[in-house]
């Protein structure tokens, strides 16, 4: 069971509390978290990441264990804290302006 917290914005879209838990039945990478986030929430499908490239969109970014993954390859292996759900993997809204 992955934990995944997501921001505001998609909390009130998605209908849910700051927290979510999904299934992932393969390795736990940002794809394969991310791909069963959207089969479980389907109105998330293009707000995380783009409809076509399938690439994070830029005003989000992806934590886990402290670290930002936002960069990483989307199949590397998520930390194993996030993968037996001991630490949530974070979907947090970026801030912009100037």
């Amino acid at each position: 069971m992955i934990r995944i917290e997501l921001p505001a914005h998609l909390q009130i879209l998605a209908q849910v509390g700051g927290e979510v838990k999904i299934d992932v039945e393969r390795e736990a990478t940002q794809r394969s978290v991310l791909d069963a986030l959207e089969a479980c929430y389907p109105v998330l499908r293009g707000t995380i990441r783009d409809h076509i490239s399938r690439e994070r969109r830029p005003l989000l970014r992806f934590f886990a264990c402290g670290v930002d993954l936002s960069h990483e390859p989307p199949d590397a292996p998520l930390p194993d804290a996030v993968a037996s759900g001991a630490e949530p993997f974070l979907i947090i809204g970026a801030l912009a302006g100037g």
